[in-house]
């Protein structure tokens, strides 16, 4: 009885981060400052909540330079997927955003076997190849949200970029501690590159406002750090498979967000909900013929 009770409240933890994973696109939408800025902000809020709460909890370990420079490199990443995500948004809406990220699966199947010397998966291909499909027939429903639709795409390539780089550097780097350097990393990183970017794109309005900042440390305490911190507190009893496909419900929460926030609903026509349809019979393909990892004895 008490494994079950503990086994329930770690699928509560897990669910409850997949939908503050859901919250992190609307967030995106509601801050009014650009990307790059709410991107640098973020990670620059949650390092140092990160930090805090490492060293509150005794947890924080000191690497050497070499790896916590690798570790803090890798965050380039993230922050690079982050800034296409939250552009996808502004020229778009969280729909378009949340729809794109779903081709992550596609440029995972074509990278995997060139980045880890992997077999091509056909099964994972033909999926990802009907994501992309409905990714194609949302391109085309209006013409307005092209320039999203082609910043959510990029956004997914780098997220899938982030995905196989993680998956190596799990296997060596305490989770907590790689979090952190990553966050380190792309808060040196993003700040490095935001001169450029706002010269190449300037935009009137670059300090936020009071209720931007209340936005940007409600999606840094909660759709970052507590996010993190829940499903680390989940994978204490649930496999790491399970978590992976729970997340794969995120667009969906974001999606159903955005229509009741901001009736983006009204937006949509045939093409979108047949190119939606498809990305979704993909996903839950992928959950059928998937298979978690077999544990080694």
């Amino acid at each position: 009885m008490r494994k079950f009770i503990v086994m329930k409240k770690s699928f509560i933890f897990l669910h409850i981060a997949v939908i503050l994973g859901g919250f992190t696109g609307i967030f995106g939408k509601l801050i009014s400052i650009n990307a790059a800025s709410l991107v640098w902000l973020r990670v620059a809020i949650s390092c140092i909540l990160l930090y805090g709460i490492l060293k509150v909890t005794k947890l924080f370990k000191h690497y050497s330079f070499r790896e916590a420079f690798r570790l803090s490199a890798s965050g380039l990443l993230p922050a690079l997927f982050w800034v296409f995500f939250y552009a996808s948004i502004k020229y778009s809406n969280v729909s378009i955003g949340v729809v794109c990220f779903c081709l992550t699966g596609f440029f995972t199947a074509l990278l995997n076997p060139v980045m880890n010397n992997r077999r091509l998966s056909v099964v994972e291909l033909l999926l990802s190849t009907l994501t992309l499909i409905g990714g194609s027939l949302i391109f085309h429903f209006d013409i307005t949200y092209r320039t999203g639709i082609i910043l959510g795409t990029i956004s997914s390539f780098f997220g899938s970029l982030y995905i196989m780089t993680n998956e190596k550097l799990v296997r060596k780097f305490d989770t907590r501690m790689m979090n952190y350097y990553q966050m380190l990393g792309a808060t040196v990183g993003i700040g490095i590159l935001l001169p450029i970017y706002l010269h190449f794109s300037p935009v009137q309005h670059l300090i936020p406002t009071t209720m931007d900042l209340v936005y940007l440390v409600m999606l840094a305490l909660f759709c970052t750090v507590g996010l993190y911190l829940l499903v680390a507190e989940a994978l204490k009893k649930i496999p790491a498979f399970t978590v992976n496909l729970s997340f794969n419900l995120e667009p969906v929460y974001s999606i159903v967000l955005a229509v009741l926030i901001f009736h983006e609903n009204r937006d949509f026509n045939g093409s979108f909900y047949l190119g939606l349809s498809l990305i979704v019979i993909s996903v839950v393909l992928q959950v059928f013929t998937s298979s978690p990892p077999k544990s080694r004895r």
